[in-house]
């Protein structure tokens, strides 16, 4: 059972700000019942479950996929219909015909490049082979398709097209926060014991966060996709570009972080274990840790820039001038003689550079640039592919 502080919570992620509550939900159960019902009227078969069901997964994609793929979904249905009139004219429904129906639907969606539809092919194959694939069975199901697919695309051209620009910012949001996090807690084992084992789990976590940038990255692209054939793709436009910004800037911080953690690894490693809590002196440590503290508050105003809660002209330039003389009293708390410890010089060195690059890259994230964006042109990919048809013939 959760507790009294979670279904709030809870509530909060299905009412978010900006959305018409229910929207996305009403659209989905509109397009199913439309795409049944005309389906019933032109009787394509008895039960035409198969118009809902491809309307439903028709209505959450973006215009763009939709269009782009959805030649796919029909090839697909297509092909299993056919697959299953030709076998159950000859056997009915057996193990062993079922079996040759589901590896045969398989090889013949790998040779048509089907891709993610692949399994729309043996799921055809199946619901004709059930009601024993007679020609007007097949023909209903492939009309069915026609008439889900069509009603998807216009109830997603008429209502409200998807956007998802929020679930990119959110994403980023929290990766930002996932960062800053991080750095609280990269400040607080500074101050804390120190141990080859504690740079082991701050290293791990640190390589982690890639996982989090995969994420938010998917996230905008899917944004940037929905921009295209979009009556109201001004909304991504105006959007990407502080999007992209943030998201391109916390990508280099992620690097950086992942060195930082490496360097302080090294030189842990460098010395014998027993004498791990001396690798970095306490002012180095206690200098660093103020460094990333820093780092951490202005990560969080970077993930509020991209989550658009707080404009960019409202944050405060100051912290990024405190950051700059923290890196000085660091630098000086790691001033060793070259000639005493040449290893210790370089990995210094290696420090410094790290929180000179949090500095540029944090700087650049709560500067979005006032560039515009505009989705490529979909002639430019149509263009690239016949490209490289044209290249992989002449290859042959």
């Amino acid at each position: 059972m959760p507790g009294p502080r979670a279904l709030p919570a809870r509530l909060a992620r299905l009412v978010r700000p900006g959305r018409t509550p229910g929207l996305r939900t009403a659209k989905t159960v509109l397009a199913a019942v439309v795409a049944f019902q005309v389906a019933t009227w032109l009787d394509t078969t008895s039960s035409p479950i198969l118009a809902p069901l491809t309307a439903l997964l028709v209505v959450q994609l973006t215009l763009y996929e939709t269009l782009a793929t959805g030649w796919e979904r029909v090839a697909s249905v297509t092909a299993g219909v056919l697959i299953a009139v030709l076998f159950a004219s000859v056997v009915g429904l057996t193990w062993w015909s079922l079996g040759l129906v589901v590896g045969l639907s398989l090889i013949v969606g790998r040779l048509l490049r089907l891709g993610p539809h692949l399994a729309e092919v043996p799921i055809s194959a199946m619901l004709v082979l059930a009601v024993g694939g007679a020609e007007s069975a097949a023909l209903g199901r492939i009309t069915e398709t026609l008439i889900g697919a069509g009603v998807g695309v216009l109830v997603n051209v008429v209502i409200a097209p998807p956007l998802y620009v929020q679930p990119a910012g959110e994403a980023i949001a929290e990766l930002a926060e996932r960062m800053a996090a991080y750095c609280e807690d990269l400040a607080a084992a500074l101050r804390g014991e120190w141990s080859r084992r504690v740079t082991d789990d701050l290293l791990d976590r640190a390589r982690a966060l890639g996982a989090e940038v995969t994420r938010a990255d998917g996230r905008l692209a899917r944004t940037e996709e929905s921009a295209r054939l979009n009556p109201r793709g001004w909304v991504a436009r105006e959007a990407q570009p502080r999007l992209r910004n943030t998201l391109t800037a916390l990508e280099r911080v992620h690097v950086t972080l992942r060195t930082l953690a490496r360097v302080l690894l090294d030189r842990t490693y460098f010395v014998p274990e027993d004498e791990a809590g001396r690798a970095w002196s306490p002012p180095a440590r206690q200098a660093l840790a103020d460094v990333l503290v820093t780092v951490t508050t202005i990560l969080r105003e970077a993930g509020a820039v991209a989550a658009g809660t707080v404009p960019a002209a409202g944050v405060d330039a100051e912290r990024l001038a405190a950051l700059l003389d923290l890196r000085a009293r660091l630098a000086e708390a790691l001033l060793v003689d070259p000639r005493a410890d040449q290893a210790a010089w370089s990995q210094h060195g290696t420090l410094l550079d790290a929180v000179d690059l949090l500095r540029v890259e944090l700087s650049a994230a709560l500067r979005p640039t006032s560039a515009t964006w505009a989705p490529p042109p979909l002639v430019g990919a149509s263009r690239r592919a016949v490209r490289r048809a044209m290249t992989r013939r002449r290859r042959r």
